[in-house]
């Protein structure tokens, strides 16, 4: 490797950074206003002024509650905004039980893991409780497929009280 390097290819960059002067006399109002912003919000009775009105208004961002609709089944004919409301609701509610099925199977899986080779006789309320919330998932649920919405579930579920009640008879 050289000892001497080319100058003109590397430059060097300045020791000191050049102050930029300004144009005009007037000084730039910006400049105060931003200082003036700055100074303000670090004092404590902003701060103190911020939390109370943060405390009068509560807001809690991680429950989302939406108010329930009527069922697809209970919509007029022709209402297409009942329509679509019934079907956002079914999907939240096909998304809580999905949740559901899978806090329960995360429950069986600590279980197990926690009990080692006795899990089948002490873990055997979860894995009732899993059956039982699998089955209601699969009978509400099950073979919809990907696209299933609202009203192919409300078909599913009354084809299945018409089985029952020819079982019955």
């Amino acid at each position: 490797m050289p000892e001497d390097h080319d100058w003109e290819a590397y430059k060097v960059p300045p020791t000191r950074t050049p102050v930029v002067e300004s144009t005009t006399s007037v000084p730039n109002p910006a400049n105060f206003f931003q200082t003036v912003f700055g100074y303000t919000q670090d004092t404590a009775w902003t701060l103190e002024w911020i939390e109370r009105q943060q405390s009068k208004n509560k807001f809690y961002y991680y429950h989302q509650k939406f108010r329930r609709v009527p069922d697809l089944s209970e919509c007029l004919e022709g209402d297409y905004l009942c329509f679509f409301e019934a079907e956002a609701q079914w999907r939240r509610d096909r998304m809580v039980d999905r949740e559901i099925v899978e806090i329960v199977r995360e429950r069986l899986g600590a279980c197990k893991q926690r009990e080692g080779p006795n899990e089948f006789q002490n873990c055997a309320k979860e894995v009732e409780l899993l059956k039982q919330v699998t089955k209601a998932y699969q009978d509400r649920y099950g073979d919809l497929g990907y696209h299933g919405n609202a009203r192919t579930c409300l078909m599913k579920q009354k084809h299945r009280m018409m089985e029952e009640r020819k079982a019955a008879q």
